[in-house]
């Protein structure tokens, strides 16, 4: 535990990563707040195991005046902000969303930890901002040219954290992360989905030919990493987080067919998503000299996750009829 911080706030702490970041933040020792809209993405369930330990508010982040009440009474440390509209399927079918929380509700939270002048602010960010990349791992330093309206917001978040940092030496460090997956993803992003559509027979979509690549990091090797850079990270800094587990979206399917013992022929390639990047991948290297580096490998982390959504399904069987409608949407199957 950091000597300085005892108290932290999670803003998206009934989501999928910061509910991880919760969950072990709390068997760590710090003393934890969770503050969530509770939108379709955010569960409480995913808390069960730290019941009766955390203080909760159902606080939309972009109500400043009720996020600042919150602020002043529990006096936190330090701030750890995951709260986001995160699916980049639903950006591009309505953006509004995605600028009222990723970049209002990420400048509300600035200006209230300046108030109450906390020490330590950690936005978590993407590694989307980068845009795609053919070859090689992005650096820190590498410009951010965000392609779709996820990671737009997602960027222009970063820029109001980084103007602060410029502007009014604000305490705060900006890490993005690569793909995560793991249990309790809510199942709009791909592993989940699969595992869902394989689970019952019905086709499993894949945009495109399923070429592009992702680099998948386990949402506990993620959730401690982000400790890490609590304790010991650069105040102004950028910290990527990967794996260097990078693997086209096709072979994922297959890897998640295979753990479930069904066939290939449930795939079904679909139209391909509008500005699909082909690539995301981030060099870790500045983080690893801070004692970090990713220890699931991704056979090891597919079937842990697998095996979680068996011994789970009724946990995505209760979001069945919101979802199916979601995914005609989407996939047009």
């Amino acid at each position: 535990m950091h000597k300085g911080i005892r108290k932290v706030l999670v803003t998206g702490g009934a989501g999928f990563i910061g509910s991880e970041f919760v969950r072990h933040s709390i068997d760590k020792g710090y003393k934890v707040v969770v503050v969530d809209k509770l939108t379709y993405a955010g569960d409480l369930l995913r808390l069960k195991d730290v019941a009766g330990r955390y203080v909760f508010y159902k606080i939309d982040i972009c109500n400043k005046a009720k996020l600042a009440d919150v602020v002043d009474k529990e006096k936190p440390d330090a701030i750890i902000h995951f709260a986001a509209e995160t699916h980049v399927d639903r950006s591009i079918q309505e953006v509004g969303a995605f600028i009222r929380t990723n970049v209002i509700g990420t400048q509300n939270l600035i200006d209230i930890s300046r108030k109450y002048g906390i020490n330590r602010f950690l936005h978590i960010s993407t590694d989307e901002v980068y845009g795609e990349s053919q070859s090689g791992r992005f650096l820190e330093t590498a410009p951010i040219k965000p392609n779709n309206p996820y990671s737009a917001t997602k960027a222009s978040a970063e820029m109001l954290v980084r103007a602060a940092i410029r502007t009014y030496n604000f305490p705060a460090i900006i890490i993005r992360p690569a793909n995560n997956y793991g249990p309790w993803q809510y199942p709009e992003k791909l592993i989940p989905v699969v595992i869902f559509k394989a689970m019952h027979n019905q086709p499993v979509p894949v945009y495109g030919r399923g070429k592009q690549i992702r680099e998948w990091l386990y949402v506990s090797d993620c959730a401690e990493a982000i400790e890490i850079l609590l304790e010991k990270g650069k105040i102004g800094e950028i910290y990527n987080i990967g794996s260097y587990f990078d693997r086209e979206n096709i072979n994922t399917v297959k890897t998640i067919l295979k753990l479930l013992d069904k066939p290939e022929n449930l795939i079904q390639f679909v139209q391909d998503r509008a500005g699909h990047d082909f690539r995301y991948s981030v060099n870790c290297a500045k983080i690893k000299r801070l004692g970090w580096r990713a220890k699931t490998a991704i056979g090891e982390g597919m079937r842990k996750t697998v095996a979680w959504y068996m011994e789970n399904m009724k946990w995505m069987e209760d979001k069945k009829r919101f979802l199916e409608r979601y995914w005609k949407k989407v996939y047009k199957i």
